[in-house]
Formats: structure tokens, C-alpha cells, sequence
């Protein structure tokens, strides 16, 4: 991790869960991370909770109010990122949401549209965002790893349970993953991109109602997929992990 000493880092969905995870492992491994959450607040507080006495690591993580689904914000966001930090090495697409709706189900537009907008559009807006800055660094260094899922590669279906439009948001991720490998050459740079697809992973993405749903799975942590993370970002600058997936043991799907 040494090449990526000091450089920026962005992970959106920072507030909990896997993004949450990745900002403590970035930090830990020498970058400057800032957070991307509607709730910037809970970002301040990983500072104690994971380096009571170290302060070298608390200046190492700063926060910033970002809706993904708001063009604007991302916007804004970024380039107020580049102003103040300096040129975005790192892109750790992670926001996303989960609605509990089938697709025939009457009145779930509200919902529809806040999966599409966080998990697809999220993505396209703070990729392209990135990509400004990326392209310009002198050293070459970029790096895009996109949160995926397991149902982003085959529809799962749970019996009493709406599959819903969530893996559909997923499919369209794998495929952009490509589409961003084949941009990031088409616009001769060195840029790289990789998928990381997990199993089930206990964050606050779940309802109560799901996760009682799924009592006898068995489940990734958070930290399990930040490790994934610093492993993609580690590897030799010739090498890109395209797409990486991470099954707990014992998962039957």
C-alpha cells in the first residue's frame, strides 16, 4: 500500500456498515479518506471509537454531507474534495439502499426510483466526478472499486421474500464495471476498476423483519469486505482485479 501514502481516498456510503469499514481501513493503511454520507455526523464519530489516542489517524478522516442521488451534491462534493484535499487517487463506490417492494406492486414508484437513483445513478455521478481528477494525476495512480453483489451476477430468490429491483440494480453495476474498463482505455489511462460482489453481509441494509427473515444464514462482516478492498488495492499497478466475489462459509446461494 505504499504507493498510496498520503494520497486521497473517497468512500461513499460512509456512515456505516461496509463504508463505515472501508474509511478505518484506508486510514489505517496510510490514505487520506474522506466520507461521503447524508449523515456526515456519524462519520465524526469513528474518530474515537476507532483511534481514542492516536490523532495522526483521526486528522487522516474527514466527512462531507453527500446525497449520491443528487447530482449537485456530488458535484460539489467533488470539487470541493479536490480543493481542499488535492487529486482523488481512490473511488470506493459504496452507497446503496434496498426497498422492501415487489416490481407489480401498485403506488412503489418512491421506491423503485430511490433504488435506481442510489445503487445505479450513485454511481455514475461520483464515478464520473472521480474520473475528472483521476485522469489528470501526473503519477497515474486511480483506482474505482464499486460494491457489487452476488445478486448482481444471478437473480436469488427467498421464499417470502420480493427479489424487488435491487439485483436488477446490481446487473447493471457488473455491466458498468466493464463499460468503465473499457473508457478508462479508450481514454488511454491507467486507471483501474474492480467489482467487488459479496454474499450477505450484516450492515444496516437489512431490515429487522429481513434479518429475522435470515436468522440461520450465515454472514460476512463489514470488515471482511474493507480487507477485500485493501487487497484489490494493493496488487502491482499492472494488475486489475476486474471482479471479486466473497461468499461467507456455509452459503447456500
Amino acid at each position: 500500500m505504499d504507493k498510496w501514502h498520503n494520497k486521497v481516498a473517497v468512500v461513499t456510503g460512509a456512515s456505516a456498515g461496509i463504508g463505515a469499514a472501508c474509511c478505518k481501513a484506508l486510514v489505517d493503511n496510510g490514505m487520506i479518506v474522506i466520507g461521503l454520507a447524508r449523515r456526515p455526523e456519524r462519520i465524526d464519530e469513528i474518530h474515537n471509537s476507532s483511534w481514542p489516542d492516536d490523532e495522526e489517524k483521526q486528522k487522516r478522516l474527514h466527512s462531507l454531507k453527500c446525497d449520491v442521488r443528487q447530482e449537485t451534491q456530488v458535484v460539489e462534493a467533488f470539487a470541493k474534495i479536490v480543493k481542499d484535499f488535492g487529486p482523488i487517487a481512490v473511488l470506493i463506490n459504496n452507497a446503496g439502499i434496498v426497498r422492501s417492494t415487489e416490481l407489480v406492486r401498485e403506488n412503489n414508484t418512491e421506491d423503485l426510483r430511490a433504488i435506481v437513483d442510489t445503487n445505479i445513478m450513485g454511481v455514475a455521478f461520483c464515478t464520473r466526478e472521480a474520473f475528472k481528477s483521476m485522469s489528470k494525476n501526473s503519477d497515474g495512480l486511480g483506482h474505482v472499486i464499486i460494491i457489487n453483489s452476488v445478486a448482481g451476477h444471478r437473480v436469488i430468490h427467498f421464499e417470502g421474500m420480493s427479489t424487488n429491483m435491487y439485483p436488477a440494480s446490481k446487473h447493471a453495476i457488473t455491466a458498468m464495471t466493464e463499460v468503465y474498463r473499457n473508457e478508462f482505455l479508450m481514454h488511454n489511462t491507467k486507471i483501474r476498476v474492480t467489482s467487488i460482489s459479496p454474499g450477505v453481509v450484516r450492515t444496516e441494509i437489512f431490515t429487522e423483519q429481513a434479518l429475522e427473515m435470515m436468522k440461520d444464514f450465515p454472514f460476512l462482516e463489514a470488515s471482511d469486505i474493507a480487507d477485500a478492498v485493501i487487497y484489490c488495492l494493493q496488487t502491482p499497478a499492472h494488475v486489475q482485479i476486474h471482479e471479486l466475489t466473497i461468499k461467507p462459509v456455509g452459503e447456500k446461494f
